[in-house]
């Protein structure tokens, strides 16, 4: 049963899960599958411990509720030991270069999850580390999260083709990922922000790219009623992400017309989903009914990142020789 199991899973060992551009929109759908499939295992009561006598390292820069919890209990699922390493224990690149903590880690765990600031950290982690290194979280770069997401769009339409999702607020790393993942399963996508806080240009330059092959369309524009218009999934996430406290009040008046409420949810087709990364601030990216109206989506969503987290851990952590 376990290596009927694995043969659903796409040949990634080895590999490190850094940004959602590092792979083929093939071996997207197919971590995506399996996901569905660990997910339906798990409410079956099946257990899959296809990681067992393994560990996986957790390093958090940045605090987490979802992270956390879903990554340390899809480890434990899978059969494996989780290790959760506070900043002030590590303090990348700090107390010692980032090179010498990966070859460090290296030698006791079989992969590390870190969530951190800097994409470049993760990077420079995955470099040097010899087991693979999943990003949990960066200010460029959200992959995991968008995991969930495209699950939770497939298990609600059945496929991407001719669907689109809109995404409202910050283009920031939740803006990045999705673009990049949207464009990997051919997802037309819509990012609609306020003026000078559109995403980074490099960015939607290659989930263009991507999109020319998939069939995917990409738009970038400050009019938000044109965004949602004839949208599946509409998205938001907060307007003041962790690290811009300091920003929240002037970000208030900044997106002030920047929120998923019922006017904007009457302009995408009947029976829309809307998607949040959580956590919202009912009342500011997100009204409070319609976040109720939407809930049962939302945190299906939020528990989807236990299954894409498992399907990406055994995809890059399990040896397909010892299957």
């Amino acid at each position: 049963m376990v290596s009927q199991t694995f043969s659903r899973c796409p040949a990634l060992y080895g590999r490190d899960f850094v940004a959602l551009e590092d792979f083929t929109s093939d071996e997207i759908r197919a971590l995506l599958n399996f996901a569905i499939f660990l997910k339906q295992e798990k409410k079956a009561a099946h257990s899959h411990p296809l990681l067992s006598g393994k560990s996986v390292a957790m390093y958090f820069e940045k605090p987490s509720n979802r992270t956390r919890v879903s990554f340390e209990v899809g480890i434990y699922d899978l059969g494996a030991h989780p290790i959760y390493l506070r900043k002030e224990e590590i303090n990348l690149g700090v107390r010692e270069t980032i090179a010498d903590t990966a070859r460090t880690l290296s030698r006791y765990v079989d992969g590390i999850m870190i969530r951190t600031f800097a994409q470049s950290d993760v990077e420079e982690l995955a470099q040097w580390a010899s087991v693979p290194v999943i990003n949990g979280l960066t200010d460029m770069h959200h992959p995991c999260q968008v995991m969930a997401d495209l699950m939770t769009f497939q298990e609600v339409f059945g496929t991407f083709e001719g669907k689109k999702l809109t995404y409202i607020g910050d283009g920031n790393n939740m803006a990045h990922s999705l673009l990049m993942g949207c464009a990997l399963v051919g997802m037309d996508v819509t990012i609609t922000t306020p003026s000078g806080f559109e995403p980074l240009p490099e960015v939607v330059q290659k989930a263009t790219e991507i999109g020319q092959k998939t069939g995917a369309s990409i738009l970038i524009t400050n009019n938000i009623d044109a965004a949602v218009r004839g949208s599946h999934a509409v998205y938001t996430d907060v307007w003041a992400s962790m690290g811009q406290e300091s920003e929240a009040e002037a970000r208030r008046a900044q997106f002030k017309g920047f929120q998923i409420n019922s006017h904007v949810m009457s302009l995408a087709v009947p029976k829309a989903i809307v998607l949040h990364c959580l956590p919202a601030h009912r009342g500011e990216e997100i009204t409070a009914d319609v976040m109720e109206t939407h809930a049962n989506t939302i945190f299906e969503q939020a528990e989807n990142r236990l299954h894409a987290q498992k399907a990406i851990m055994v995809a890059l952590m399990r040896d397909p020789s010892k299957a």
